[in-house]
């Protein structure tokens, strides 16, 4: 008798992106022949792009082909929410005996956050699906004139959880790798960087990225929070500005001389924010409603773990991808000595001073000239009396 849809564990996510030639179909074969892969499913855009020819053992109905790896493959036909369901269909009803985790492999030029947001969002899909990690490849022979040249490629980077770094061993990548690696870490600190060649882009790291570990079932919020990369953030930027834990007062509106405009990592800031005191659960979720409607668009990736006044002992973890958040997930207890409440932001266009100000005034810490928390609840709209620079 196959399981009960309530009684599943939620389906991990992989999500695979990186622009055009960057190697996702030969990364995509290798972690087919995995036995990590086994009992997967594999979502593409072009099915005809994936080598999969030696894998194949039938095609079946809605469009998936079993492969001899044991897992399945499909094309995105129409809407990916149509997709996702028909996975669950053929899981609930038992033509699929299990269904172990999904990778979904993007188009070169697509924004990832749409595909984040149908399984943060979706009220069904939320329950059964659960994102583990976005995963980006980066071309190291083409890799900065790609960063230059498209804000798509951009925030592919910034919103991974592991960066792979292809094509090395070729004579233009191995020279252009190491001033493209510190591009990157200054991009998104707490992404691990990659060497395809070297052998480390393997399945038991670029799989079990999440906030939850699938070998002791808890949650790993230390790494999937990677707090202390942000802190760190200074020490990788490539430029010389911090994007780390404090406030350098500098903005970008204006082209620094050595900058060159066409940079589009230039609007990209990443950084951590913390506080010792609690925070009351409506206060949080004011202080996100806040945010997420008047900058929405900029917030390219949000994480976070939160002391509630309400009850300090069990943490409530955030993770939202621009406008949408996935439902917060409250924990039993706080899963290391630090009791803190971090956050982590990746944004576009808006810098870290200005979110720094609005969160210190809904924690209520001591500021001068901006409204505190019950001027914000009371009135919304001062909100704009924030000034817009860092």
């Amino acid at each position: 008798m196959s399981e009960s849809p309530r009684r599943r564990e939620p389906i991990p996510v992989t999500v695979i992106t990186g622009f055009l030639g960057a190697g996702k179909t030969t990364l995509l074969n290798r972690l087919l022949e995995a036995p990590e892969m086994r009992d997967a499913a594999v979502i593409i855009n072009e099915f005809g792009e994936i080598g999969l020819d030696h894998l194949f053992v039938s095609a079946a109905d809605d469009g998936i082909v079993e492969l001899s790896s044991g897992c399945l493959c499909c094309t995105i036909r129409g809407d990916l929410v149509t997709t996702l369901e028909g996975f669950l269909r053929r899981l609930d009803n038992g033509r699929l005996d299990t269904l172990s985790r999904l990778v979904i492999e993007t188009t070169g030029l697509a924004d990832p956050a749409p595909v984040l947001q149908t399984i943060m969002a979706h009220p069904y899909l939320v329950m059964r699906y659960r994102l583990d990690g976005v995963v980006t490849l980066v071309d190291a022979v083409n890799g900065s004139s790609t960063l230059d040249e498209h804000p798509e490629a951009v925030k592919q980077a910034a919103v991974a959880d592991r960066i792979v770094l292809t094509k090395t061993d070729l004579p233009k990548g191995a020279a252009r790798a190491p001033a493209l690696v510190a591009r990157l870490h200054a991009l998104n600190p707490a992404a691990p960087v990659l060497v395809a060649a070297d052998g480390a882009a393997v399945p038991a790291v670029l799989l079990g990225a999440g906030l939850w570990n699938a070998a002791t079932k808890t949650a790993d919020v230390r790494e999937w929070l990677a707090a202390e990369a942000y802190e760190a953030g200074a020490g990788h930027d490539h430029h010389g500005h911090g994007h780390g834990h404090h406030d350098h007062g500098h903005e970008h509106d204006h082209a620094h001389p050595a900058h060159d405009v066409n940079r589009h990592d230039d609007r990209i800031r990443a950084f951590s924010l913390s506080t010792d005191r609690a925070v009351g659960a409506g206060t949080l979720e004011m202080f996100l409603d806040l945010l997420r409607s008047a900058h929405g668009p900029k917030l390219l990736r949000v994480k976070g773990i939160v002391k509630l006044s309400e009850d300090p002992d069990r943490p409530v973890v955030l993770h939202g991808v621009q406008d949408v958040f996935h439902p917060p997930v409250r924990l039993a207890a706080w899963p290391d000595e630090d009791r803190r409440t971090r956050l982590v932001f990746i944004t576009r266009d808006l810098p870290e001073g200005f979110v720094r100000r609005m969160f210190d005034a809904f924690a209520s810490t001591p500021a001068t000239d901006t409204p505190d928390a019950a001027a914000l609840i009371d009135n919304p709209l001062a909100i704009t009396g924030f000034s817009g620079r860092a």
